[in-house]
């Protein structure tokens, strides 16, 4: 389970309990983007890197 659709169990479990909605989600934390965009950069980095060694 990925932790936006955690977010929104919670968030409605919230809603759920207390009857109220909150006008505007929070944001997620930029660190996590930040840190989930430089592994893919970097997985796709060695995927590149393992393609072409096979290559030559």
């Amino acid at each position: 389970m990925m932790v936006a659709d955690m977010n929104r169990l919670e968030q409605a479990a919230r809603v759920s309990m207390s009857g109220f909605q909150d006008a505007e989600p929070t944001p997620a934390p930029r660190s996590s983007h930040l840190s989930l965009r430089l592994g893919a950069i970097a997985l796709l980095a060695a995927m590149a890197l393992a393609f072409a060694r096979q290559l030559f």
